[in-house]
Order: C-alpha cells, then sequence, then structure tokens
C-alpha cells in the first residue's frame, strides 16, 4: 500500500511516499481504508521533534529517540471499514467510520489497523451528513474542544474567550461555545478574523494589535489553545470563579495552575482529555443537528503531504489542513 514515511526528524522534506506492507488484522481489530486524513500542528512537532524541553526526552523515547521508530505519522482520518476481525462485533464491513490513533499513529497511509474498543482513541460511526474529509477533523480537533469546554460548565449568558481561536481545535471550540449560550470572543491573526466572525464569533481579537489580558474585560472562561497567554495577566481576566483552560500548557503552567485550582475558586483545567463514548454521542448529535462543521482550509493528496506540512508550518492555516487519498477499484 501506499504511505508516506520519515526515516529522520527534519524539514517537510523528510517526509516521503512509498510502498509499505498492508498491516495484518488481528482478531478484535478493524482494517480501514482511509479516504481522508488531517495534518495538524502535532504531526508537524513530531515530524521536526520540535517540543518544549521538558517533553522533548518523553516524546523522543516514545517516537525514537535517534531516530523514528513510527515512521508513518498521523493522528486522525475518516474511511471505510475494509475487514474485520473474527471477535468483532460493533463494525462490519462498508461502514463509513472516523478514528483517532492514538499514540500509534500512522494514518497517512492507504490502509490502518485499529482494535475495536480502543483503549487510546477513537473509532467510531461518521456523522451521515459528513464527507469524510469533513470527519477526519473530528477525533482530535473536535472532541479536543468538546471535552474542555464541557469540563469548564459553561452556562448560557456567559462570556468565554477562546485563545488561539483560528486552527483545528479552535474552530470547533467557537461553535461548541456557542452551542452552550455562550458569549465567545475568538483571539488570532489577522487574516482569520473574517472566518471566525463566520462561524459565530460576537467578538473577534487580532493579537497583532491587542492583547487581550490588558483590556479590563473579564471572562467567565478562557481556553488557551496555543498556550500563550500570560498566567498571572489572564487569571486577573477571568471572573472570581473562572475556568482557565489550557490546551497545551507548560510544565509551570501546570503547576501554578494546580495551586491555583486548590488555593481559590478559580479553576485550572489542563490534564488531557480521554474521549468517552457519550462524548462521541453528543458531538456527533451536534453536527447531524448542523450546529457544528468542520472548518477546512486547504486540501492535498497523498502525494503532497509534505507540501501541506509546509503550509501548516507557516502557522496561517484556517481550521483543517486535509489529506486526500484516491483508491483504485
Amino acid at each position: 500500500m501506499k504511505a508516506v514515511v520519515f526515516t529522520r526528524y527534519g524539514s517537510p522534506d523528510v517526509l516521503q511516499l512509498r510502498q509499505i506492507a498492508k498491516p495484518a488484522l488481528k482478531d478484535d481489530e478493524v482494517l480501514i481504508k482511509v479516504h481522508a486524513t488531517t495534518v495538524t500542528m502535532g504531526d508537524c512537532e513530531i515530524r521536526s521533534s520540535r517540543f518544549p524541553l521538558w517533553l522533548w526526552p518523553l516524546i523522543r523515547i516514545w517516537i525514537g529517540v535517534f531516530r523514528p521508530r513510527k515512521k508513518v505519522l498521523g493522528q486522525e482520518l475518516a474511511g471505510e471499514v475494509e475487514a474485520v476481525g473474527k471477535s468483532v462485533t460493533r463494525f462490519q464491513k462498508g461502514e463509513s467510520i472516523f478514528a483517532s490513533t492514538g499514540m500509534h499513529l500512522g494514518s497517512y497511509a492507504e490502509y490502518v489497523v485499529l482494535p475495536e474498543a480502543p483503549e487510546e482513541g477513537v473509532l467510531a460511526a461518521k456523522p451521515a451528513n459528513m464527507t469524510y474529509a469533513e470527519a477526519a477533523a473530528l477525533p482530535v480537533g473536535g472532541l479536543i474542544a468538546w471535552d474542555f469546554l464541557s469540563r469548564a460548565t459553561i452556562q448560557a449568558g456567559q462570556k468565554v474567550l477562546i485563545n488561539g481561536a483560528g486552527g483545528s481545535i479552535g474552530t470547533y471550540a467557537v461553535q461548541i461555545a456557542k452551542v452552550f449560550g455562550a458569549e465567545v470572543t475568538s483571539v488570532d491573526s489577522t487574516a482569520k478574523l473574517d472566518m471566525l466572525r463566520t462561524i459565530g464569533s460576537d467578538h473577534v481579537i487580532d493579537y497583532t494589535q491587542d492583547d487581550f489580558t490588558r483590556s479590563g474585560v473579564t471572562y467567565d472562561v478562557i481556553f488557551d489553545i496555543v498556550g500563550k497567554s500570560p498566567f498571572s495577566r489572564s487569571l486577573k481576566s477571568l471572573q472570581p470563579d473562572g475556568r482557565y483552560l489550557l490546551a497545551n500548557p507548560g510544565l509551570s503552567y501546570m503547576l501554578r495552575g494546580a495551586w491555583v485550582s486548590r488555593s481559590t475558586n478559580q479553576k485550572v483545567i489542563f490534564t488531557a482529555p480521554t474521549p468517552k463514548p457519550e462524548d462521541i454521542t453528543e458531538l456527533q448529535a451536534l453536527i447531524e443537528a448542523g450546529q457544528v462543521k468542520t472548518v477546512i482550509d486547504r486540501y492535498y493528496p497523498l502525494e503532497q503531504t509534505a507540501d501541506a506540512h509546509r503550509y501548516v508550518d507557516t502557522g496561517r492555516k484556517q481550521g483543517n489542513v486535509i489529506i486526500t487519498l484516491a483508491h483504485q477499484s
């Protein structure tokens, strides 16, 4: 089968289209024909080995210290069930699904094998009103946004600020916060502001021109996706019982956040989400009702995955970058 592999860390040039063996199927696994996958900032960080200093050793031990052991990147996908193991009961050949691969990666390929009930990651039915490309972005961006905002217990009329609203997680977060009845302020770069208005943002802030932590406005929830809002000033921008959500926290933010949560009425939430079946069901319901949609910036064929990485590296993507795979019949 075709797959995009990398045998060393570095620029997008390390990504190469190769023929590799089709994965073997175990009794409790599902073989998926991949129709679409995504390029996230996380994929680019793994490819380049560009991580915060405290995370670098852990990631390199997982992926490979000197060179990648996991040679196929890609964390999320949508496709069709090609075959099932003899003990699988939840899925059957021909079903349309979306999935995340968890720590195993591997979605930059024509086929992927996943457990029927993954201990990490997601495997679920594709919403009927979504294309494969639209569904491919749900398992990471959609479910992370849902998990954090659900734990924030947002009430109708509350003020929610989303920092880094124009990316994979942020574009879902804006729409989910609006479903919860929030007044949403989105923060991102100039080029993304019009898009953020179209998906429901009540207010937009261009971070290249204004710093929301110095505006004097306070919020019930601040969701920092990019991990760049100043910790102390962000807390001052929260209501006394506000929630500060951190999708990409540094070590110092986690330590300070744990202390704030224990010693004040403000809550700092930074633990990695673990999607539950009910989370998937509730997000699917919002999508099927037309309340949440996937924002797609660009499409690339599998053969141009390196170009897709180059684009994501610029930081200019709006919503999601999709890799499409064409299968011969």
